[in-house]
């Protein structure tokens, strides 16, 4: 007897579509699974033979010949094990061809016969849709995260012995519905910091305000105290919510990662990630035999905060080229190539030297010319190169500490920042990251004029400072980014102006 029914797994980000063969023959009882599953799969067998005892089926005493097609695909996880069962019945007589037509089934077996969650529920369904299935069986635990999206129905199962019955008829059950109200969570009801917190710094939450509008990777250097970590926590209280689709991209990568919040909500609150500088390479931008998201992935569409650059180390910094300059990062295997979505904004952190008082006006210098140098070597002019903004952060000072001057809240600076991204939104309508920082170089010269006064200053920055031809483009997107939040048209001198001043510390990283 042969039978088969479809189930769901996650490939990268995506959702593949596998098909679950199952073959009875007369022999010696024994079952063979093939299809390069890895271990878990494998096991499989045990958890699919108590499950069905445990659920009051006949476990067929012959020999068993299960395989997941496409055969080339490695297969890993538990997922699988609903649809081996439900296949393995239709083998046994139990269910018949018409009942599994069109259906595709995932879930983790107990051995009781209960159904537990899987990860990347949301991948699936869209995977599912994408081949027009007409039903979805997922864990009851995953009904909220299947609930997000419309499309086929899906059908949320405790039990094996429930999705059997459902499945023949027995008793029915109803599809989910889409749940509109838990559609999206407004990420600014209960805002938990505010940058009105924070005293003084006006200059940084300036600078911070100009790489929220216009996507900017910042870097912070200052002395320890002075509220670097405070201020790149604020950063995305200041950023726009994000629109659905990335709603539902982020909600994916959680799903994915197995790090959903709660199963009923896309996030629409923008992530942000603070990964120790130990962290590898691996867990940056993610790693394993079938590679898992790392942190430049979780970050996408928020955040990624590096606190003490420097203790990072060198190689491990160098990979974060490719997601910043593509906004994805693509890490290959021997078998398949794994591409993660990566458009994140980085904020890094740093004290000027070791000790962390280098040019300090209050408190010596115990560091050694060799020291400063060692710590500051392991930034590569390169990845600098891909920060527009370096930003000094001074010690705060004891009458900003007590002075009664009520400072800007996040809700005013994200007003302004949101009707700058709207003026992007606006220049470049067929780009889904409409952003003055994912600007190419023909967009960046045709966006970008400059009078002859600005084309003056900015060559005598070029020259003074030792620019590369990046940090060029960098200025440039700088001064658009500044004229947006002006509501200027025109990029002029005062926008160049303080865009080079944002690169102003170049020159203090040279050797």
């Amino acid at each position: 007897m042969y039978a088969q029914l479809n189930s769901v797994t996650v490939h990268g980000l995506q959702g593949q579509v596998v098909q679950v063969e199952i073959d009875l023959a007369n022999g010696l009882p024994a079952f063979d699974l093939t299809g390069l599953p890895d271990s878990t799969v494998r096991e499989a067998k045990d958890r699919v033979r108590a499950a069905l005892r445990n659920s009051d089926f006949d476990w067929p005493m012959k020999r068993i010949t299960a395989n997941l097609a496409p055969a080339h695909l490695r297969k890993e996880g538990s997922g699988f094990d609903l649809a081996l069962a439900l296949a393995l019945l239709a083998a046994n007589g139990v269910l018949t061809p018409t009942h599994l037509h069109g259906v595709a089934a995932v879930g983790e077996l107990a051995l009781d016969g209960q159904v537990r969650p899987v990860r990347g529920v949301l991948s699936m369904l869209l995977a599912a849709q994408a081949v027009g299935l007409r039903a979805l069986l997922v864990p009851l635990a995953n009904a909220g995260e299947a609930a997000l999206l419309a499309g086929i129905d899906v059908f949320a199962v405790s039990s094996l012995r429930e999705a059997c019955d459902h499945l023949r008829g027995k008793h029915v059950l109803t599809p989910l519905q889409k749940r509109a109200d838990k559609l999206i969570v407004d990420a600014f009801d209960t805002p938990s910091e505010d940058f009105a917190e924070i005293r003084g710094q006006r200059a940084v939450k300036r600078a911070l305000e100009v790489a929220a509008a216009g996507g900017h990777n910042v870097l912070l250097i200052g002395p320890p105290g002075s509220g670097k970590t405070m201020l790149a926590k604020r950063l995305p209280t200041v950023l726009p919510p994000l629109t659905e689709q990335e709603a539902l991209v982020v909600t994916q990568v959680y799903s994915v990662a197995g790090l959903m919040p709660t199963q009923d909500q896309l996030r629409r609150a923008r992530p942000f990630r603070m990964p120790h500088h130990t962290t590898s390479k691996g867990g940056l931008i993610g790693g394993g035999p079938v590679p898992k998201p790392g942190e430049v992935t979780l970050a996408h569409g928020g955040v990624l905060f590096l606190d003490e650059l420097p203790e990072f180390g060198k190689s491990v910094l160098e990979v974060l080229r490719q997601p910043l300059e593509d906004g994805q990062v693509t890490i290959s295997r021997t078998r398949a190539t794994f591409t993660y979505p990566s458009c994140f904004l980085l904020v890094a952190a740093m004290n000027p030297c070791p000790c962390g008082f280098l040019g300090s006006d209050y408190k010596p210098c115990t560091c050694t010319p060799l020291q400063v140098a060692r710590y500051r070597s392991k930034l590569s002019g390169p990845l600098l190169d891909r920060i527009d903004l370096h930003i000094e952060v001074p010690r705060v000072s004891y009458r900003d500490i007590v002075s009664p001057q009520v400072e800007e809240s996040s809700a005013a600076i994200r007003e302004r920042v949101m009707q700058a991204r709207q003026r992007q939104a606006a220049r470049f309508p067929d780009k889904t990251t409409p952003i003055n920082a994912a600007m190419s170089a023909r967009e960046a010269k045709a966006y970008c004029q400059l009078s002859p006064d600005a084309q003056e200053l900015l060559e005598a920055a070029f020259e003074h400072l030792g620019l590369t031809a990046r940090s060029y483009d960098r200025v440039l997107k700088v001064a658009r980014t500044l004229a947006d939040l002006g509501g200027r048209e025109d990029v002029d001198v005062a926008d160049i102006a303080e865009a080079v001043q944002y690169r102003a510390l170049d020159r203090k990283f040279e050797k």
